[in-house]
């Protein structure tokens, strides 16, 4: 069977490169590398507001890290320590979001897409962690990451991967307040949510640690199997009808 497709969702940034500095749809190298290690075959996805059908051709979903979230998104308003809002990008993911989890695909988010997931499925955010924690250690400052244990709960498909406590990197000054209808599968020593999973779904976690950093192989491994998974099934159905 040839490789899973996995869309990742890419972003518009500045970048510079060889001749140009130009505005340019980006997403680290990280995400992509951990995909094709794994055994996938990455496919960035520019943001776009017009259909989610393209999740039709795919056989799943990443979520990359990043801005914050629009908080209108959740119905408040932006705290002074808030990203200005990224108009086009939220549009594109929760978008493609939406596609993925009409269609049962298996879906991945990273710190900005655990929070998005979190928001999809009706939750909301802390919008700056210091103010809730009293600290700054999930993010030491600006390009710093933090390091620090999580909990998991047993049977989770985040424990599956690494058992019921491990060590993670940190860089957010957001994180999930309500988890909406997600299941919190993780949580750091002072409570801050670092990982919920659909319960409805076959494979759709969310983690608010970086796994594209740290060359996390052993979660896209389980990502991308389930992507195969996913797309082993689809095939089969299709053979049967």
């Amino acid at each position: 069977m040839s490789r899973p497709v996995i869309g990742i969702a890419g972003y518009r940034d500045r970048a510079r490169w060889n001749i140009w500095d130009t505005d340019a749809t980006v997403v680290q190298q990280g995400y992509v590398a951990g995909v094709t290690r794994a055994g996938g075959r990455a496919v960035v996805l520019p943001p776009d507001t017009v259909d989610g059908d393209v999740m039709d051709r795919l056989d799943g979903l990443l979520l990359s890290g990043g801005a914050d979230l629009d908080p209108a998104l959740y119905g408040q308003d932006r705290h002074p320590a808030g990203d200005t809002p990224r108009a086009d990008r939220d549009a594109g993911e929760l978008l493609l979001l939406r596609a993925a989890l009409a269609r049962d695909l298996p879906v991945l988010g990273v710190c900005r897409g655990l929070q998005l997931l979190a928001v999809v499925h009706g939750g909301s955010l802390v919008q700056h962690l210091p103010d809730a924690v009293g600290h700054t250690g999930h993010c030491p400052r600006e390009g710093v990451f933090g390091r620090h244990p999580v909990r998991l709960t047993p049977g989770s498909l985040a424990a599956a991967v690494y058992g019921t406590e491990t060590d993670v990197n940190s860089h957010h000054h957001q994180a999930v307040a309500d988890p909406g209808r997600l299941r919190v599968t993780g949580r750091a020593d002072d409570g801050v949510v670092e990982a919920a999973e659909d319960p409805d779904k076959p494979f759709v976690l969310g983690v608010q640690w970086h796994p594209e950093v740290s060359c996390d192989d052993a979660l896209f491994e389980a990502f991308v199997a389930a992507c195969a998974r996913s797309a082993a099934g689809a095939l089969l159905g299709s053979a049967g009808a």
